[in-house]
């Protein structure tokens, strides 16, 4: 079984107005076994733990420390086969107390893959990410004073300068990863970041996008390249 199934952008945090994962655990866990059932790798493809929203600032270690401990089962999962862990932006400090990379590169058959979480796109996270940790931080803190519809304000301005979209002849996001793709000389390229997910298709390259698996949602890809399957799925 060569299948491969990616999830992304949980934000599992402490619990509380600010952690955004939105699951009973129990519930959580049966979607795993039903993943580690079907697919020979599930990949966690970036902003699997919330860190940014931390209660005070720069404390990123300390708050993966904190959202483990609040979710034992989940992350003792995570840290056995079959799973493949790649960093995100709010999980980046895993970088350094787990030495998770930041992309995964595999070939299954003649089908290149690539795996990355996609902030690298985002150019505060590049040139300025002490801005784009302060912007996360900030946003904690207003979930916290029940502040959500102010959240959501700040959320979607970051949405649009993003320039993320589902439609590929809109969306500035796809155009940067197939021009990784090409780089990497990959057939097909796999992110997060966005929480949109999407299956499109770029002449001979393929984009693929995870959505989420915060807010209570249950998204995720199943690859079977020797096949020539790809497909998002809602519901499992």
């Amino acid at each position: 079984m060569s299948a491969i199934a990616v999830i992304s952008d949980l934000h599992l945090g402490r619990r509380g107005p600010a952690d955004s994962f939105r699951h009973d655990d129990a519930d959580f866990l049966r979607f795993l076994d039903f993943l580690e059932g079907n697919f020979a790798s599930v990949v966690l493809l970036g902003d699997v733990w919330e860190t940014l929203r931390c209660r005070r600032p720069r404390a990123q270690a300390a708050e993966l420390g904190v959202v483990r401990s609040v979710h034992p089962e989940i992350a003792a999962r995570f840290r056995q086969p079959p799973y493949h862990y790649i960093h995100g932006n709010h999980d980046l400090v895993s970088a350094v107390v787990d030495r998770a990379p930041d992309y995964w590169a595999t070939t299954v058959g003649k089908t290149h893959l690539y795996f990355t979480h996609g902030h690298a796109y985002d150019w505060h996270w590049q040139r300025a990410r002490w801005l784009g940790e302060l912007g996360s931080w900030a946003g904690g803190w207003l979930l916290r004073m029940r502040m959500r519809a102010v959240f959501k304000t700040f959320d979607k301005i970051d949405n649009r300068v993003r320039g993320a979209r589902s439609e590929p002849e809109r969306c500035a996001f796809q155009r940067w990863a197939v021009g990784v793709a090409r780089s990497r000389e990959a057939d097909v390229i796999v992110t997060g970041h966005t929480h949109i997910g999407v299956r499109a298709e770029h002449g001979d390259k393929l984009f693929l996008n995870s959505g989420s698996c915060s807010q209570g949602e249950f998204q995720y890809l199943a690859l079977e390249p020797s096949q020539g399957t790809f497909a998002l799925h809602t519901t499992w």
